[in-house]
């Protein structure tokens, strides 16, 4: 189906932007076809250029926990933009977040505000690396950190070999530093520990996978690395930007209990503004500048119209005991019923889900990593993505990422979903 409006919109950005967007994947390049553009949107809808309504699944990659347009976050936000918008010296709304984000959430001491997740990811690495003085880091294949040039390499030829670039702009001096393993493999953690003795500062990971689909960690994988880090005398670095505050108020650290040195987050911290974070407890954060040698700074660090949009977020989520089990229900609603349309039409497929992020792989066998998840049919899943867009459902435009749900998607919201489901695997 052609959107004529949106499609005119994706001509005209692209005379003046790199591709037409401001973010690849909303290019539509992995499913085909133009990007939707969006013209507005109102609890768990989005509304496109072309006056459609569509059912939203991606919640702005994670930050609209509560749906969008949220009440209490809106009006936050208009409240402190009349008091002006940006002062670049410190604020007290600073401080009320961070204490309430650390109440949240176990194991940290301190916080500090950064712009984005890319920014919070690259300077818990740097503070790793100043902390124990070391500076290779293992990450895992699949797990995205960004776009900082340590987190931009691919596999070399074996698990303990250095890694490679995988994007022009990255230097191999860089790369070298950046070791890779599969996702839910210890062994070739322990392989690249025994390699590297005394080199590696930290491991770097989603606990949860949200950038080749939703990956569950194997079980004992991330007590395991917990186990690796504190033989080795490495820091180990959760990246929590799309789980914290979302799988739980203290995210996975909470809801798995293991506990991680540095904890970065993203999306729901921000309320839907460009925010992320780096936390960890007060003896790493002492080396951080102005207190300790590890620079980071940011003039729109702690921005207050971005404070204020997190600060009504997370007290919300805090005061209400029952949203992340309200919000795991709707998932299991939503994967059942995914799961039922998908037999009935003999459709192959492995469905994992955790809290309120899921995602369907068109692959036979689980998938566990980056090598299962690439094995899924791609194709398959374009047909499938179209397929729910034309009946006015709005999936992630990549077989590599996480749905998220938001807590404004109601039963007939999701019956409606599972039902456009039903109607597309006849296609399929």
């Amino acid at each position: 189906m052609i959107y004529k409006r949106s499609s005119e919109l994706f001509v005209e950005a692209q005379k003046v932007i790199p591709g037409g967007v401001n973010s690849p994947v909303r290019a539509f390049k992995s499913v085909g076809g133009d990007p939707i553009f969006v013209k507005e949107a109102k609890g768990a809808y989005l509304y496109d250029e072309d006056g459609r309504k569509l059912i939203d699944y991606i919640a702005s990659w994670g930050p609209m926990i509560l749906g969008h347009a949220h009440k209490p976050v809106v009006d936050a936000v208009i409240a402190k933009a009349q008091k002006g918008t940006s002062f670049g010296m410190p604020t007290a709304i600073e401080t009320e977040i961070a204490k309430l984000a650390i109440s949240m959430v176990p194991g940290i001491d301190k916080i500090r505000f950064v712009n984005s997740g890319t920014e919070a990811c690259m300077s818990a690495v740097r503070l790793a690396r100043g902390f124990t003085k070391r500076e290779k880091i293992i990450k895992f294949a699949g797990c995205y950190h960004g776009h900082s040039d340590s987190f931009l390499i691919q596999a070399g030829s074996g698990a303990v070999t250095f890694g490679s670039p995988n994007s022009p702009g990255v230097t191999r001096g860089t790369a070298k530093d950046t070791l890779l393993a599969d996702y839910n493999s210890l062994d070739q953690v322990k392989d690249l520990f025994e390699a590297n003795p005394n080199e590696i500062a930290a491991i770097i990971i989603e606990p949860v996978a949200g950038n080749m689909g939703c990956i569950l960690p194997a079980e004992g994988f991330l007590q395991g690395l917990r186990e690796l880090c504190d033989q080795h005398g490495a820091q180990l670095i959760f990246d929590e930007v799309m789980t914290g505050f979302r799988l739980a108020k203290g995210g996975v650290q909470e809801l798995m209990d293991v506990r991680a040195d540095i904890v970065t987050f993203g999306k729901v911290i921000g309320g839907g503004l460009p925010v992320g974070a780096f936390a960890a407890r007060a003896e790493i954060m002492s080396h951080l500048a102005p207190e300790g040698p590890v620079y980071q700074a940011g003039t729109l660090s702690g921005n207050p119209l971005a404070m204020a949009a997190g600060l009504a977020m997370l007290q919300e989520l805090n005061n209400d005991g029952e949203i992340f089990e309200s919000l795991a229900q709707k998932t299991a609603y939503l994967h059942k019923g995914i799961k039922e349309s998908l037999d009935r039409h003999n459709i192959t497929y492995t469905i994992n889900r955790i809290g309120s992020m899921i995602s369907v792989h068109f692959a036979p066998d689980a998938v566990v990593d980056f090598k299962t998840a690439a094995a899924g049919d791609n194709e398959t899943f374009k047909k499938f993505f179209h397929g729910l867009l034309e009946e006015g459902i709005y999936i992630a435009p990549s077989a590599y990422e996480s749905w998220f749900l938001n807590n404004a998607l109601s039963y007939e919201d999701l019956d409606a979903t599972i039902a456009a489901i039903d109607k597309v695997a006849k296609t399929l």
